[in-house]
């Protein structure tokens, strides 16, 4: 049996479902988001989201909590060969972070709302936007499914 090459390995991570991701992130493996395309994945957890966009890892120990994942945008994964790739997925993962943390520090539920709202359509499309659960972003910035959906229908949404 011939060794798979990276090519093999890389296209084993393009087509794949949110359960075999659910299983992949168990089992403490760990993927990169494809830093060359507009994708992401909301990673849900028991009582919080958690966003990783292009470029970051998912897996390892961070995320064996994970319930259920939804792919944002075309979702495809790479495998990074080196420690320093891993670092540096690792890293963007933190700025991810960061940024939705930064929207969460705004103690006014429905500006929350509008701001993460505004944000995935900036980063993605409106399209993509709206086929995304209102729980997902409620869990990801810690406001009611409601409050989202009241921030959807805002013609004009604020920003901070």
């Amino acid at each position: 049996m011939q060794n798979p090459t990276l090519e093999d390995i890389q296209n084993q991570y393009k087509n794949i479902n949110p359960e075999e991701i659910v299983t992949l992130v168990r089992e403490k493996n760990i993927l990169v988001v494809n830093p060359r395309r507009k994708n992401g994945i909301i990673l849900i957890k028991q009582y919080h989201g958690e966003f990783a966009g292009p470029g970051s890892v998912i897996g390892s120990i961070f995320d064996l909590d994970v319930i259920r994942v939804l792919p944002v945008g075309k979702l495809s994964f790479i495998y990074s060969e080196t420690s320093q790739e891993r670092q540096k997925a690792y890293l963007i993962r933190r700025q991810w972070t960061r940024l939705i943390k930064q929207i969460t520090d705004n103690p006014v539920p429905i500006q929350r709302a509008q701001v993460i709202l505004n944000q995935f359509e900036h980063w993605f499309d409106t399209h993509t936007v709206s086929n995304l659960p209102d729980e997902a972003f409620a869990l990801l910035v810690g406001v009611l499914p409601q409050t989202i959906r009241q921030a959807r229908n805002y013609v004009d949404r604020v920003e901070l």
